[in-house]
């Protein structure tokens, strides 16, 4: 039987813990050999040996996205590895405490925002991309959230942020079509990651806001289920999509 991902190479950014964890290990698990990309050696070094011995593929690939040399550097340990790139999966992001109105928020909390999630998206597309064009095409899979799809208080410069990744989703997906580069974005609610359970727990305020999510909580394992669909071929005509996977909350 074949696998969804068989002969696909993959670098997920944010690999080292959390939805992009899981998410390495689902790709490995459907045939991808997998570039296990983040700022966490150790752990991330851990997650590839551990996707080795389970009998899959992987390599860990030292990663800021932030940092231009770093990402560059990063592509292409993976492509001299691997020999190509077939999808680019964007999932390293994450928002600050600090974070507010915009009268109250301070103005490097913006930006150390606006660096993380929207130029690091850029970042890895802006270097990735081209190894995708080399190998006749491929998927880029980037990550917002329901921030940036719907009015959010208290999180102005996330919502910014994520709304940026929502509109170079579709200006890419438009831009490389031509080269049969897909280019869609998850747009996740909250997630039953560690953090998030110790979040929720830690503001009873939220429970009200837990209600809203229809379905209950997504678990990492869907955001890994969407981004399965997006890279494999199953999403051959499917581009410049948001792929909600909120349980209902934006509808609620």
């Amino acid at each position: 039987m074949v696998s969804r991902l068989d002969g696909k190479v993959a670098f997920i950014t944010g690999g080292t813990g959390g939805i992009g964890e899981v998410a390495c290990r689902r790709f490995a698990a459907e045939g991808a050999r997998v570039a296990v990309a983040g700022r966490r050696r150790a752990e991330g070094e851990a997650i590839a040996a551990s996707i080795l011995a389970s009998g899959g593929s992987a390599i860990f690939v030292h990663t800021d996205v932030t940092d231009e040399a770093s990402v560059e550097a990063a592509l292409q340990n993976t492509v001299a590895t691997f020999g190509r790139l077939d999808i680019l999966y964007n999932n390293a992001g994450g928002s600050s405490p600090k974070d507010g109105p915009v009268t109250k928020t301070p103005s490097d909390v913006f930006w150390q925002t606006i660096r993380l999630d929207l130029f690091g998206t850029w970042n890895c597309c802006h270097y990735g991309i081209p190894h995708l064009i080399r190998a006749g095409g491929g998927s880029v899979i980037n990550t917002s959230s329901i921030m940036g799809a719907m009015g959010v208080p208290n999180r102005d410069a996330y919502s910014a942020a994520k709304g940026g990744v929502i509109s170079l989703t579709r200006s890419m997906a438009v831009e490389y079509a031509a080269d049969k580069i897909r280019v869609n974005c998850i747009v996740p609610g909250a997630v039953a990651t560690e953090r998030v359970l110790n979040f929720f727990a830690t503001e009873p305020h939220l429970e009200a806001q837990k209600r809203a999510y229809l379905l209950g909580l997504s678990e990492p394992e869907d955001v890994a289920s969407a981004a399965v669909f997006l890279a494999s071929d199953e999403s051959r005509r499917t581009t410049g999509q948001m792929v909600c996977v909120d349980s209902g909350i934006l509808i609620s």
